[in-house]
């Protein structure tokens, strides 16, 4: 639409941009705590903190002992750093809480039956009131909860509980995995139990109800298998086996997940916290500004290029759509985008910053060790993916922008290159070292935690070389004490969500190693894609389609559905894990090599980030831009159009991973990816050189499908189509349309 501009825009202050964060971002609705309770909090915290740099740097622990090490903190921290989220409605409320204490009742008494059955009854009576206590503590009582920003008692004896259950491996490590490796006593099980329940309630107090639900229904088909119908059917397994596998040893909650995040992820969280309060992010916006600011729509796409930025130093959509969209989206506004469409494009270009290397999301570095595949391979292999996440946004802009005559930015307003290298060069340097090392082949771990040395080094640099006639420098990037434990502190809360999230990520992996209930899945969707398949197939009298490229195309469109489907109520590093783990082996039948796969999951679950109806980051940027939040959830839906054919590519294309690598299949695949992606965001637009029409909309949408593939007649033919109508409509295009944008239309 067309209309005047807007009266300019305030940017939010930084209490009003924490605000949002907390609202939108679960994982960061931190209580504000004074006092004792928020001494004690910034004491672990840092602690925390301190104890992943030290290890970083002089060694890890043994593999067990670290990971407990790391949960007793993120468990226990939990409760106390995390209020109760807010339900919708008290029926509903009490209604999943009391679900989840009879669960945990169930284990407890399932668990005394069965050590019953072996004799070990002592201190079965102290076990079931524990738990009957834990259990009543989980539930939504009002004089149990207390105020918000002040820690309940309740809250401290399940921190307590949520500490103990890692600590107890710490504290008996020789006895449980050395004396008796495989023999657990009725202690070890009763622990289990508690485990689980915190867990479960850590989770739900971080991410919200659909993870923890999804790990109940996991236990409980575990335990229910012989009752079950079909292929769902199973021996099924005693407590005994089931605790004994998700609590004791490296299956479980103390898997792989909770690996990566104690040894990779939480040094990256940590420097990406410490860089942006250095004022990165402000070079960061000033780099966008002066890269993309002139050009037509300039406003938006210095959105697209500084959340690109943002994102090789945080892997958090929510958080880079809050921090850059607190400037960019009034940028946006003031110079004629509409709110609904400033607030999406933000939200969408920050999605792509969990592909974005260096530092990428921690699915990146569960990716990385589940693949075996090193991590600094890991991020080469992600510079194309993350390239073709970017183009597309800026074709949907650019279109966007020459649809409604929008200009670029005030030339005024644009900061001068010179100015900005001389007053900032000195933060880009620890992130360039990380990358050289990271490159160079050392571990993620020490080269992070040369990244927050260098980082907190640096910010000093200023008052060193101030005296030696630098003046231009910025000394407010030093990171003086109070800042420094503030990074430290808030480097160990942001690891907290995910911590909690893939130790409950713990129980579906091992019950999926239990049952094999992955590759039932799994068989389950090629079943589907083979029959639908053979149908299309049918209709098919000229022989164009083969049954193999048919049922893996089928294959890729559900796995990808159930991407954006699981996305839309569980974090994007959750959503890999678990749909990796199904999906792997069913497109592996089908000839896709395993990177392929891993990347095709990986990048649905990203964009399901502004996937309506939880789109989270999308209605992060409709609070900023004072839209409509589902109306800007489902323009950021529109938006993310173009790149969602990129999975795609990665599949039929491997040469874009560097999988089997061919100059002409990685040629031929750039060449047909950027003609389809254009294709698509014209399609999507309504816009190339002049407005498109309903046919020629449809046509580029049909072409852009085409492209994606690789059998050569569909290349060609998607060639064809795009470049007669994309020709055509240049052509037609009156010279008014050429014409340089008109400044203040809205779009």
């Amino acid at each position: 639409m067309t209309g005047a501009a807007t009266a300019p825009e305030r940017a939010p202050s930084s209490a009003e941009i924490d605000r949002l964060v907390e609202e939108y971002d679960p994982e960061s609705n931190f209580r504000r705590l004074v006092g004792a309770a928020a001494g004690l909090v910034t004491l672990l915290g840092v602690a925390l903190s301190l104890f992943h740099v030290y290890t970083a740097g002089f060694g890890l622990l043994n593999e067990i002992v670290h990971r407990a090490v790391h949960l007793s903190f993120v468990l226990g921290l939990i409760f106390l750093v995390f209020p109760e989220p807010r339900r919708a409605g008290a029926v509903r409320e009490w209604s999943v809480s009391l679900g989840f204490a009879a669960f945990y009742l169930y284990m407890a008494v399932d668990l005394v039956r069965a050590l019953s059955a072996r004799g070990e009854l002592q201190g079965a009576f102290w076990f079931l009131a524990a738990i009957a206590l834990l259990a009543v503590l989980t539930l939504p009582i009002p004089v149990l909860s207390g105020h918000r920003d002040r820690i309940p008692p309740r809250d401290w004896v399940l921190a307590a509980a949520a500490a103990s259950v890692s600590l107890y491996f710490v504290v008996f490590f020789e006895e449980i995995f050395v004396r008796r490796v495989g023999s657990p006593v009725a202690t070890d099980y009763m622990m289990g139990v508690v485990a689980i329940l915190v867990v479960l309630e850590a989770t739900r107090r971080t991410m919200g109800l659909s993870l923890p639900i999804i790990g109940v229904l996991c236990l409980l088909y575990g335990m229910w298998g012989p009752y079950l119908p079909g292929p769902l059917a199973h021996r099924g397994y005693s407590i005994l086996r089931i605790v004994n596998h998700i609590y004791i040893g490296t299956e479980g909650i103390y898997g792989i997940a909770v690996g990566v995040v104690a040894t990779y992820v939480f040094h990256f969280v940590l420097f990406g916290v410490l860089m942006q309060l250095t004022g990165l992010g402000k070079l960061f916006m000033d780099l966008a500004a002066i890269l993309a600011g002139r050009r037509v729509g300039g406003a938006a796409k210095v959105s697209v290029v500084a959340s690109g930025f943002f994102g090789m130093i945080s892997g958090s959509a929510i958080a880079n759509t809050v921090t850059t969209g607190a400037l960019t989206i009034p940028m946006m506004k003031r110079t004629g985008f509409s709110p609904r469409f400033a607030g999406a494009v933000e939200a969408s270009a920050s999605c792509g910053g969990q592909i974005t290397p260096p530092i990428m999301g921690a699915a990146a570095f569960v990716m990385s060790e589940m693949l075996g595949v090193p991590y600094n391979e890991l991020i080469l292999i992600a510079v194309f993916p993350a390239l073709f996440h970017y183009v597309a946004m800026l074709l949907m802009v650019h279109l966007e922008a020459r649809k409604h005559g929008l200009a670029g930015m005030d030339p005024a307003s644009i900061p001068r290159l010179r100015e900005v290298i001389r007053r900032s060069w000195h933060l880009l340097i620890p992130l360039v070292a990380t990358v050289a090392l990271l490159l160079l082949r050392y571990t993620p771990f020490l080269a992070a935690f040369w990244g927050i040395l260098l980082t907190v080094a640096c910010s000093y640099l200023p008052l060193v070389l101030r005296p030696l006639g630098f003046s231009s420098l910025d000394p407010a990037s030093a990171l003086r004490p109070r800042q420094l434990v503030q990074g430290l502190e808030l480097g160990a809360k942001y690891a907290l969500g995910i911590g909690a999230a893939c130790a409950c990520v713990g129980f579906i992996l091992g019950i999926a190693t239990l049952t094999g209930i992955g590759f039932k899945f799994s068989a389950a969707v090629l079943d589907f894609a083979r029959g639908l398949a053979d149908l299309l197939l049918a209709l098919d009298p000229v022989g164009l389609l083969s049954r193999h490229g048919l049922t893996l195309f089928l294959a890729l469109l559900l796995v990808a559905v159930a991407c954006i489907l699981m996305g839309a109520g569980i974090p994007t590093t959750p959503t890999y894990i678990i749909l990796a783990s199904i999906a792997a082996p069913a497109l592996a039948d089908l000839g896709v090599p395993q990177l392929a796969t891993h990347f095709f999951v990986f990048y649905f679950g990203v964009l399901a980030d502004v996937t309506p109806p939880v789109a989270l980051a999308a209605f992060a940027g409709a609070a900023i831009a004072g839209a409509e939040p589902m109306r800007t959830g489902l323009t950021a839906f529109r938006l993310s159009m173009a790149k969602a054919l990129v999975p795609f590519m990665f599949v039929y294309a491997p040469s874009l991973l560097l999988v089997n690598f061919a100059w002409r299949e990685f040629t031929l695949a750039m060449a047909s990816g950027l003609l389809g992606i254009t294709a698509l965001a014209a399609a999507f637009v309504g816009f190339f050189r002049a407005p498109l029409g309903r046919a020629a909309r449809l046509g580029l949408a049909a072409a852009g499908l085409l492209l994606v593939g690789n059998e050569p007649w569909a290349l060609g033919a998607g060639a064809v189509l795009a470049l007669a109508i994309l020709g055509t409509n240049t052509l037609a295009a009156e010279p008014a349309a050429m014409a340089t944008p008109r400044p203040r239309a809205r779009a």
